[in-house]
């Protein structure tokens, strides 16, 4: 199984495909989802990934959509 951060930079080095065009679902504090633009990506770390407002794990990725596709998705625990 591919790891977010793997996922992540295939869509922006690869050709033909970008970061803009994905789907982040991120889980926040609790139980909460929250969808992050793969526009609103600003850098692609060793651990994190950073937006212009915060700095998220890519442990807390639950799923990463590209163009009605899932890439990604975190198996349920």
């Amino acid at each position: 199984m591919r790891k977010a951060r793997e996922v992540l930079n295939e869509l922006r080095w690869r050709e033909g495909r970008n970061l803009r065009g994905a789907e982040l679902w991120v889980r926040g504090r609790g139980v909460d989802l929250k969808v992050i633009g793969g526009d609103e990506i600003v850098e692609l770390g060793r651990r994190y990934f950073s937006t212009a407002t915060a700095t998220i794990p890519y442990y807390k990725v639950v799923r990463i959509v590209y163009e009605d596709e899932i890439l990604f998705a975190r198996s349920q625990q």
